[in-house]
């Protein structure tokens, strides 16, 4: 706890001391300071109203092949659309099974690695550290390739597979060996989905669209709509602020004298 010195006007803290008219200097830092986050405060708010209002706005088509249709034609602008995600040309490697919307095969070889083992020991009653080499195997990663399909169907209407990300997070599928030190890993996703995509339909087409699986119109909007940068925002401006004011105290004030 600081003491405070009527004399010399000033608080000790024993490694500083804050003098009141250190105090009232940091007062207007603290004011500016505060102003200076209402108005930026005041930006993130307007921004996430605009960016919501976009989503709010939005026309809303739940699986509806002609409406959907329609809306690209007469350039409705921002959508949800939900609907079913298909690969119209599946895709696949001749060595396993299945077919797949996207499918990975990873090249992998059982390489010798050595490393360096630390023990201790005890000589002459003291504790003596030395190392020894230490020989191990393990799979290393080489190269990878992955192919996806050309043509997607999504709520009845065929596109190019570039006008949607194509879910890319694929499961594990098989392993295959070629000699005992080199094998390969396939991954692929499934064929079908269904989901949300949050587009642009004009010109008889989709642009700028997400895909979001497993995620019905409602959810996608939660989803999407941004809230709560305020309140983080705030968090990190006091502490800045408190940062600064403890910053001055620190600083050698004679001009303030």
């Amino acid at each position: 706890m600081g003491r405070y010195s009527c004399k010399r006007k000033e608080f000790d803290f024993g490694s500083f001391t804050i003098t009141i008219r250190e105090i009232l200097a940091s007062i207007s830092i603290i004011a500016v300071m505060l102003v200076i986050g209402v108005l930026i405060s005041g930006k993130i708010s307007e921004h996430q109203a605009d960016q919501n209002e976009i989503y709010n706005k939005a026309v809303k088509i739940e699986n509806d092949k002609e409406l959907f249709q329609y809306s690209m034609d007469t350039n409705i602008g921002n959508a949800f659309v939900y609907g079913d995600l298909e690969a119209v040309d599946t895709v696949t490697y001749p060595e396993i099974d299945g077919e797949y919307m996207y499918v990975k095969k990873v090249k992998e070889k059982y390489t010798e690695h050595t490393r360096k083992v630390e023990h201790t020991k005890t000589v002459n009653g003291k504790k003596v550290t030395y190392y020894t080499t230490e020989t191990y195997w393990e799979w290393d990663y080489v190269s990878s390739d992955d192919m996806k399909c050309k043509n997607i169907r999504f709520c009845g209407v065929d596109f190019d597979s570039g006008k949607i990300d194509v879910p890319s997070y694929a499961k594990y599928i098989d392993t295959v060996k070629e000699t005992s030190r080199i094998r390969y890993k396939y991954y692929g996703t499934d064929t079908k989905f269904t989901g949300t995509i949050f587009a642009d339909l004009r010109n008889g087409t989709i642009s700028n669209a997400k895909f979001y699986n497993n995620t019905d119109i409602d959810k996608t909007i939660d989803c999407l709509q941004i809230n709560g940068g305020e309140i983080l925002f705030w968090f990190f401006w006091i502490i800045l602020i408190c940062v600064c004011v403890f910053g001055f105290y620190e600083l050698d004030n004679k001009w303030l004298e």
